[in-house]
């Protein structure tokens, strides 16, 4: 990693208080063996409970739903960050209104199929300008405040 995207990346994940993940995630990276990658909690969307058995003392929840999800995330938080992961979830937050900020980091990998970034999100979801644009090895590193749209009241 080089030093710009280090002097990016630390002070952005040490903001991290809990994050909220789903079950997909969850069960490719086994939890990260109940070890958080970042921040003190991990929130997983599952309609299904914990693994029986699996590292009882880790600080994971089991919610049902992404609202839900994101509340049980900032209760854990406290006055720190919460961290949504980009696919369904990512999607189904920035559908809800529940996403300020998008952090993406780009590289020059172009894959002929996969996941889309956000899932399979309804309607237009607008973004502001960069606020942050970091150029590291290989990498580009952006960050974009979400354009929340006011409702009009009937």
């Amino acid at each position: 990693m080089s030093r710009a995207s280090a002097d990016y990346v630390r002070p952005l994940w040490g903001s991290i208080g809990a994050m909220v993940i789903g079950r997909r995630l969850f069960d490719l990276m086994n939890g990260w063996d109940g070890q958080p990658p970042t921040g003190d909690h991990v929130v997983v969307v599952s309609h299904r409970p914990k693994p029986e058995g699996w590292h009882p003392e880790a600080p994971y929840h089991f919610v049902s739903d992404v609202g839900g999800a994101v509340k049980k995330a900032e209760e854990l938080a406290g006055d720190r960050v919460v961290a949504v992961a980009a696919g369904d979830v990512g999607g189904q937050a920035l559908a809800a209104g529940l996403v300020d900020e998008v952090a993406m980091d780009v590289v020059p990998v172009v894959f002929g199929s996969g996941r889309r970034y956000f899932g399979p999100v309804d309607g237009q979801h607008l973004l502001e300008d960069p606020e942050v644009l970091v150029q590291g090895d290989r990498v580009l590193h952006l960050r974009y405040r979400v354009r929340h749209q006011v409702r009009q009241a009937d």
